[in-house]
């Protein structure tokens, strides 16, 4: 996954990331207007069909971004030990070394003395030592240079903001219209606010599927809930890490991403995978091991942010994210090839099928597994066992396509709703053969449903050898 921003307006540049190995594009509501985020989704969507690719959009709610105001100078420069104010009814513009506005009107209940506040990505930190009506006085622990806009968090997480704000609905409309095959809700609490933007995201005429961002303490002890309100879950390194403390967040991650995959859903982990890459054309080796034991911890997705929003080489950067995770792939799983959710009993025909589908794979040499899909659920479920063996979602619906993108594993094809051929595997071998997918003697595994054109209906797989036509 690649965040779009200036680095990537030019069309050239997208097909090359395309072609370098982008399955997935953000685009940040964080930044830019309604016209940008068009023209983008335009640009990207043409990019693709140059390419002949399946390129996923996904659309990235700004959220409730607790921010300082901004300074009469721009910044200032605080200093160890100096005292400095936050202050929600201080003026829009009329920041000083002294104290400056913030953007939350609860901070002052929010926080009491001995709290500690974190601004710029946790790069200063104020103690809090009293409260004076709406004011919280502080002294400063770690100085630096602040800027207008600059963030808040508060150690340990408890600031009241709630996840959806009114720019948020208005992109949620935005996200609709153009179609966005994701929508990632950020700072959600619990599953509550995860529900809630799926009503308004469905309400606007959106498709797409949910993602839930994990930047907060709270969702982290709220996760059971959030996972199971979204269809994504994303954990956010960036203000999740200052809010819980750097020492901590590889494991929480690790957890995240062990919980979300053993309840069947998508899991993308973000932020500053490949920072020095904003700067220099290759990626530290420390940056190489981050996006390697993400992968290899099970992770369906990678992204890359600034590195291509605005970084000098985002070309580069999204081939070697995509060469990392191909040589962390050739390791296994950490529940190998059989192991997950095997003691279970599955409500879903479909996700039964995908089960029994992912056994036989990893037991009998077979070169594909094929999912005949309407909505690309039975290749989801099959992408949660590990397997060296392709997954093909071969689908009518352009979609479903996009969609499947974000699945580990699968790998979308075209593929014509037509059931009048006389035998049934004719179309789909054309399909392998036409593609170079697979040569005459293979064996793939095929999935389907008894009816064509219904959501969740796979009901029967079936082993067959790939024959030429004639």
């Amino acid at each position: 996954m690649a965040t779009l921003g200036p680095a990537t307006d030019h069309k050239k540049t997208l097909r090359k990331m395309i072609d370098a190995g982008l399955d997935v594009a953000r685009l940040n509501f964080s930044h830019g207007d309604a016209a940008d985020h068009r023209r983008r989704a335009q640009e990207l969507r043409a990019a693709a069909e140059k390419c002949q690719r399946d390129v996923g959009l996904l659309g990235d709610l700004q959220g409730p971004k607790i921010r300082v105001q901004r300074f009469r100078d721009r910044a200032v420069e605080l200093t160890d030990g100096a005292s400095f104010f936050l202050d929600s009814s201080l003026g829009l513009e009329d920041g000083t070394e002294e104290g400056v506005g913030v953007a939350l009107d609860t901070l002052h209940e929010d926080v009491e003395p001995g709290d500690t506040l974190l601004l710029n990505d946790g790069m200063i930190s104020l103690h809090v030592d009293r409260i004076e009506g709406t004011r919280v006085q502080t002294t400063v622990v770690n100085g630096g240079i602040l800027s207008n806009h600059k963030g808040i968090n508060k150690k340990g997480g408890g600031l009241s903001a709630p996840a959806l704000t009114d720019v948020d609905r208005e992109n949620i409309k935005l996200a609709a219209e153009l179609e966005m095959d994701f929508l990632a809700v950020s700072f959600v609490r619990d599953g509550n606010d995860v529900r809630e933007a799926r009503r308004l995201f469905e309400e606007a005429g959106g498709k797409g599927l949910i993602v839930a961002k994990i930047e907060r303490v709270e969702a982290i002890e709220e996760i059971d809930s959030i996972i199971d309100a979204a269809d994504i879950v994303m954990v956010a390194r960036g203000d999740l890490g200052v809010e819980m403390g750097y020492a901590e967040l590889t494991g929480i991650q690790k957890k995240l991403i062990r919980k979300t995959r053993k309840a069947s859903k998508i899991v993308i982990t973000a932020t500053q995978m490949m920072e020095s890459m904003i700067q220099n054309p290759i990626p530290t080796r420390a940056e190489v091991s981050d996006v390697s034991n993400a992968v290899m911890d099970g992770t369906d997705a990678v992204m890359l942010s600034g590195e291509t929003a605005v970084g000098r080489y985002p070309v580069k950067a999204v081939r070697a994210m995509a060469e990392v995770c191909k040589g962390a792939e050739k390791y296994p799983l950490p529940e190998g090839l059989t192991r997950h959710r095997i003691g279970d009993y599955f409500e879903r025909v479909d996700e039964a099928i995908a089960m029994a589908v992912m056994y036989t794979a990893n037991h009998l040499k077979v070169t594909a597994i094929i999912a005949l899909t309407e909505s690309g659920s039975t290749a989801r479920w099959m992408s949660r066992i590990r397997s060296d063996i392709p997954i093909y979602a071969l689908t009518p619906h352009a979609a479903t396509s996009r969609r499947v993108t974000i699945y580990r594993g699968v790998i979308p094809v075209h593929f014509g709703a037509d059931q009048s051929e006389l035998e049934p595997y004719r179309r789909v071998f054309d399909t392998l053969l036409l593609r170079k997918l697979a040569r005459a003697g293979d064996y793939v595994i095929v999935t389907k449903g008894d009816v064509e054109g219904v959501s969740g209906g796979t009901n029967s797989m079936t082993v067959v050898q790939v024959t030429e036509a004639g």
